[in-house]
């Protein structure tokens, strides 16, 4: 395994031995692969109104959903910025399971905290779980071999039992295939790790690093926190809108967001797909075709499905889908096409 980069404290490898992003990207896209993703955060929110204090604060309406139901929302400051982006696990009205992002969890503990009524109580669980993300078109045929459970709908969760242990299997993941997130006591990870290794093995499981999920997840245009969501870019400006209930009431960051929804003026989240061989990387301007500056990659990788580099970028309102744009990649001009993603079709939600 190559040297491990830090995230949000946590040391997470990049690829493993013996295979390679290219290798664990086509696992996953093609069969199966596993991650430990054991860096994002865990919280727990717990007690009488602790569903309702959730919903109050961040931005997704989590009435839209039932107990059994995760919801994708994010954490806002006052002037719409992105505190966090997270995963809200309704069990109950008394109890809401919450991940975050790894960095970003002490800030979203801290701010549930000042808000929290009293009988609501906010942890920090991040050390105490363990979360093994198992993605691919046999994620099914894993987790059978498992006696896991895998009739759930996309963006629910169920209690089960592994290796003496249990755990929950969360319908989630964050590379655009079929698959199961397992939130595991801290102290179980590596059993638990290996026993999907084992069931995995007639199926071609591949250990798989944050390389790979990088470029699963910007093929299918998903956000990163520091990349497309920050508390300078908002929900707004990331086109995460569908995860605003804008009828609600309250919650943080409403009237600014608001603002910039009607207003339409803020750079928003586009698509770049390569016209030749440029492969853009974030930081690279994005100019129009008068050189005119109109935007900035905001994440860029090549894509191992299509065989092209491609890119999120933050791009003026006026720009038109299919419009050509430059991007300047280590001083020479490439051209790209502007598109709305994903760059390749999901499969989350096939039954």
């Amino acid at each position: 395994m190559p040297s491990s980069p830090e995230f949000g404290g946590w040391e997470m490898p990049l690829e493993y031995a013996g295979g390679g992003v290219l290798a664990e990207h086509k696992a996953v896209r093609e069969g199966v692969g596993l991650f430990d993703v054991s860096h994002l955060g865990k919280a727990l929110v717990r007690g009488s109104g602790a569903a309702e204090l959730v919903n109050a604060c961040f931005t997704n309406d989590l009435a839209r959903i039932q107990p059994g139901q995760a919801q994708y929302t994010l954490c806002c400051d006052d002037d719409g910025g992105t505190v966090d982006d997270l995963i809200a696990y309704l069990r109950n009205d008394f109890e809401v399971f919450l991940i975050p992002n790894a960095a970003n969890t002490a800030a979203v503990v801290e701010r549930l905290r000042a808000a929290a009524p009293a009988g609501v109580e906010v942890t920090d669980l991040h050390r105490e779980y363990a979360i093994l993300a198992i993605q691919g078109p046999s994620s099914d045929e894993v987790l059978q071999a498992l006696d896991l459970p895998v009739d759930h709908q996309y963006m629910s969760f169920a209690d089960a039992t592994i290796a003496g242990c249990d755990i929950t299997v969360c319908r989630t993941g964050y590379t655009g295939e079929r698959g199961y997130e397992l939130v595991v006591p801290s102290a179980s990870a590596v059993q638990v790790w290996d026993a999907v290794v084992a069931a995995g093995e007639p199926f071609g499981i591949r250990a798989c690093g944050l390389g790979a999920r990088d470029t699963l997840r910007t093929e299918m245009g998903y956000p990163l926190h520091g990349h497309e969501l920050s508390p300078e870019i908002s929900p707004v400006m990331a086109r995460a809108g569908w995860a605003v209930g804008w009828k609600k009431p309250t919650f943080w960051g409403k009237d600014a967001l608001e603002t910039q929804r009607a207003e339409k003026t803020v750079r928003t989240l586009r698509g770049l797909a390569a016209q030749g061989r440029g492969i853009p990387r974030p930081g690279m301007t994005v100019l129009d075709a008068e050189g005119v500056e109109i935007g900035e990659v905001t994440s860029g990788t090549f894509s191992p499905t299509l065989r092209q580099g491609i890119a999120l970028a933050l791009i003026e309102p006026s720009t038109q889908d299919g419009a050509t744009v430059i991007v300047d990649v280590r001083g020479r001009s490439e051209a790209f096409t502007v598109t709305k993603p994903p760059f390749v079709e999901p499969s989350t939600k096939e039954s």
